[in-house]
């Protein structure tokens, strides 16, 4: 009786233990789209942030004023 009160998509999630498959043929929804393009903005975004982090560590320490 293993799904039965799940909606039918996600109790064969569930039982696969894998997403349901994308359709090859078919134009991505506006979700994955969306989904894309933030993945791309969170790479991009991490790696000028290991960028800047770098350039930070290379110059050298401004001497305190005392």
């Amino acid at each position: 009786m293993r799904g039965h009160d799940v909606k039918r998509c996600l109790s064969l999630c569930a039982i696969s233990g894998k997403a349901l498959p994308m359709d090859e043929d078919r134009p991505p929804t506006r979700d994955e789209r969306l989904a894309a393009k933030l993945r791309e903005n969170l790479r991009r975004r991490k790696t000028q942030a290991r960028a800047i982090e770098r350039r930070d560590d290379s110059l050298p320490k401004a001497p305190e004023r005392g």
